[in-house]
């Protein structure tokens, strides 16, 4: 009997490759699924997520409100901020009022990092750059600011860049809630069924990576970008965290609060209803 094929997407970055990493690399009795590993950038994998291309996928919190008819949120496996989040950077000093007229590299419009910044700032000028290049456009003058994703938030300082403002830790100050970043979801025609059981293999996947964490790390660390393993562990514990275990009321209310005042400031396109995988 053939095995049934479910792809997995996530993004190249630490801690989803952390969290993937029992799951995706036969860890794990998969029991009768055979799992199919898909790696790009998180703003791909939103716009994957709204043509439902993957049966199970990263994506932002912003995304979802896309995504929502086709996809179940798993309650595990969440990118969680605890006063801490994507944060915008420059060359030189400024106050954040100044942003409103600079130009910032973002890594997406989909992405939960850009949601933030648009409910800070309002109006800003924008240029979409890969996450992973926004540095070098901030530092080569092609743009006066950038707002940074994964890896990059731990080490913009090595490269002489200026924290203007860390999105988390507004977010906290404001709201007293994590800040929910990104999230697992399941697609809903799979049945109820193989959702609850990719839900457990998820969880159990997790787990694995808690508990054997320097040969999850020494995996996660090819898709550091140079960060050794230390860096690379300091940066997955920023985010996976007991909300990435299991969000909780804490985190379902963060998700609510953030996807709330996204449509009520005209930034989605219709109410958001969650959707989890009991």
């Amino acid at each position: 009997m053939a095995l049934r094929e479910i792809t997995i997407g996530h993004s190249p970055d630490p801690d989803d490759a952390f969290m993937f990493y029992a799951l995706t690399h036969g860890k794990l009795d998969t029991g009768g699924l055979k799992i199919k590993h898909h790696i790009t950038d998180i703003e791909t994998l939103n716009h994957k997520a709204v043509e439902g291309e993957l049966e199970v996928t990263a994506l932002s919190v912003h995304a979802y409100g896309y995504a929502m008819d086709k996809y179940a949120l798993l309650k595990c496996g969440g990118s969680f901020g605890d006063g801490v989040g994507p944060i915008v950077v420059a060359k030189k000093k400024m106050e954040i009022g100044e942003l409103a007229d600079d130009r910032i590299a973002v890594p997406g419009t989909m992405t939960t990092a850009y949601l933030l910044l648009k409910l800070l700032l309002i109006n800003f000028k924008f240029e979409v750059v890969p996450f992973d290049k926004i540095m070098d456009a901030v530092l080569n003058g092609e743009v006066d600011a950038g707002l940074l994703i994964h890896e990059g938030q731990i080490t913009h300082k090595k490269h002489g860049l200026r924290k203007i403002v860390d999105l988390g830790t507004w977010w906290q100050a404001d709201m007293n809630l994590p800040l929910p970043l990104g999230v697992n979801a399941v697609r809903k025609d799979l049945g109820e069924a193989t959702m609850r059981q990719l839900a457990v293999l998820m969880r159990q996947s997790i787990d694995y990576a808690m508990a054997h964490r320097d040969e999850a790390v020494a995996y996660a660390m090819k898709y550091g970008r140079g960060m050794d393993a230390g860096t690379t562990n300091k940066f997955i514990g920023m985010y996976v965290n007991k909300w990435t275990v299991d969000m909780g009321e804490d985190g379902r209310s963060a998700i609510s609060q953030l996807l709330t005042r996204g449509y009520h400031a005209a930034l989605l396109p219709r109410p958001v209803h969650l959707g989890f995988v009991e």
